[in-house]
């Protein structure tokens, strides 16, 4: 029971763009061999390495600019 979309959907669309040139610059990072379309040829570790690695920054992103945030206000 394979189908090719994915059932993940952005919460805001309109980022979708942003986040697929995100994980391919993070999987460049990784030296994961990301194409655009199908990649089921990549191992779990590989793909699971590129999203976990995007939620790590992202969390480090929002962690500075909260920080600089409360910096701010003081």
């Amino acid at each position: 029971m394979s189908n090719n979309s994915s059932s993940n959907k952005a919460v805001v669309p309109e980022a979708k763009g942003a986040l697929d040139r995100f994980k391919f610059e993070v999987a460049n990072e990784l030296g994961v061999p990301l194409t655009d379309g199908y990649n089921g040829n990549l191992t779990s570790k590989q793909n699971g390495s590129v999203g976990g690695y995007m939620v790590k920054k992202m969390i480090e992103a929002q962690e500075r600019q909260m920080t600089s945030g409360s910096q701010m206000q003081q």
